[in-house]
């Protein structure tokens, strides 16, 4: 698959999505089996000594962890701050920053050609430490108090990513031959299902989109960005390889949009989490553009 393809598809979805909103909307259940499939897709590339190596890492992921919930709601804050946006715009922007990383950082990890191990660890790491950290910052940001679902976040967790990621590696193990057979596929499979994603994510804020300010999706593309080109700092300043590096920029970059959405639509008002559904579409499309760029340089 051409590496033009993937930014082509998530571009396509968002069209598609809001074309024909009350279809891809309809689909709106098919959002976590999409995401598992995909994770089981990536359990399928994975073996127990990559978590081993892991461990190996921990100071790398310990390290990009607090740099995400340091930096990535500093950043937040500070662009909503500088461009002046409104108050509920503002309390989006901090949520997004304040919470974990996406369950789509493994996927983009994976289409990068990164080390998957490492970004799902880091994750499963960031969302048991949003338990406690997200209530405290929102707090120190806006003087407001969160209170974080942790039981439905780490059930969500357990049943997209943990089940069929070790699911998948439990095949690989018992039938590595016909893994290796259709492994060259599971890209093309990842590809396609977040394309889908990204259709019903628009379809489902077609309301929230057409309120859209150009500076609140400018303020969300510089919060993206600011993460991406931290976390690949980073790592590289600490020594480790573009694999490595690329993994960490993806997962300090690509928040759990959907949990800041939630809690703004219950704590605070519908205006609030309107930036968390555009960091939902953008970080999906930047991260296809990440990966995209990091699979022609491989290639080359």
């Amino acid at each position: 698959m051409s590496f033009l393809l993937f930014p082509f598809l998530a571009i396509l979805g968002a069209i598609f999505g809001a074309l024909a909103p009350e279809f891809f909307a309809n689909l709106k259940p098919w959002i976590v089996p999409l995401l598992v499939a995909i994770m089981f897709a990536m359990g399928l590339t994975l073996a127990l000594k990559d978590f081993h190596q892991v461990w190996q890492a921990r100071k790398l992921a310990l390290s990009a962890v607090l740099l995400q919930f340091t930096w990535m709601p500093l950043l937040a804050f500070l662009l909503a701050w500088s461009f002046n946006l409104p108050e509920e715009w503002m309390i989006g922007m901090v949520l997004v920053g304040a919470t974990a990383g996406g369950t789509a950082s493994n996927v983009m990890t994976y289409l990068a050609g990164g080390n998957v191990a490492l970004s799902v660890s880091m994750t499963i790491l960031s969302t048991l430490l949003a338990v406690l950290l997200m209530p405290w910052l929102t707090w120190v940001y806006l003087q407001n108090s969160v209170d974080v679902p942790a039981g439905s976040m780490l059930l969500m967790l357990i049943k997209i990513v943990l089940v069929p990621i070790f699911l998948g590696m439990l095949v690989r193990r018992f039938v590595t031959e016909q893994v290796i057979a259709i492994s060259g596929w599971l890209p093309h499979i990842a590809t396609w299902a977040i394309a889908l994603i990204i259709a019903i994510v628009v379809a489902l804020n077609q309301n929230n989109v057409a309120a859209l300010s150009l500076l609140l999706v400018l303020a969300v593309i510089l919060h993206n960005l600011g993460g991406l080109l931290a976390g690949y700092g980073l790592s590289r300043w600490m020594g480790y390889d573009s694999v490595v590096s690329r993994t960490v920029a993806i997962e300090v970059a690509m928040q759990n949009s959907g949990l800041s959405v939630a809690l703004a639509l219950k704590y605070f008002t519908a205006a609030s989490a309107l930036p968390g559904a555009i960091f939902s579409l953008w970080h999906n499309l930047s991260g296809m553009l990440f990966a995209a760029y990091w699979q022609r340089k491989d290639k080359r």
